[in-house]
């Protein structure tokens, strides 16, 4: 327990910097991969920006004055969350994978990036999104080019 303390007692930052790593996650793979979100890839997004949110008036909350008090509530409050979020990414990758029916807005999406658009990147180009070679969708979650599971 000694290992988890330091993240314990600085639980709503940790919460406020994941939900931002992830949403910059999402946003680089629309951005630069050409992805377009699906219904489950936005209601995801929304727990994170929720989270995020509860997160920063959290960190204020607890420093004013009586607010030590609301502590241990702010961090059950975005573990609860984290949890809805879990959910929501499970119910997603199901969808995916095919082992539940998802939204009738999900369809085969997807696209990627070549190393020449990263080198020019990377050399200070101007980024510019691909065209947009995969519709929003839940399918296919194959990482590998066959698109077999």
């Amino acid at each position: 327990m000694t290992f988890l303390r330091p993240f314990l007692d600085r639980w709503r930052l940790c919460a406020l910097l994941a939900s931002t790593a992830m949403l910059a996650t999402a946003h680089a793979f629309e951005t630069f991969g050409g992805y377009a979100p699906c219904t489950l890839c936005l209601r995801q997004r929304e727990v994170y920006w929720t989270a995020l949110g509860l997160a920063a008036a959290f960190m204020v909350i607890v420093r004013l004055p009586g607010g030590p008090r609301w502590r241990e509530a702010t961090c059950w409050i975005l573990g609860l969350v984290f949890a809805v979020g879990v959910g929501v990414a499970v119910y997603h990758a199901g969808a995916e994978w095919k082992f539940w029916p998802g939204p009738t807005a999900c369809a085969a999406t997807g696209g990627g990036v070549d190393a020449a658009a990263l080198n020019d990147f990377l050399a200070g180009a101007t980024v510019r999104p691909p065209p947009a070679t995969r519709r929003p969708g839940c399918s296919p979650a194959s990482p590998w080019p066959d698109g077999t599971p």
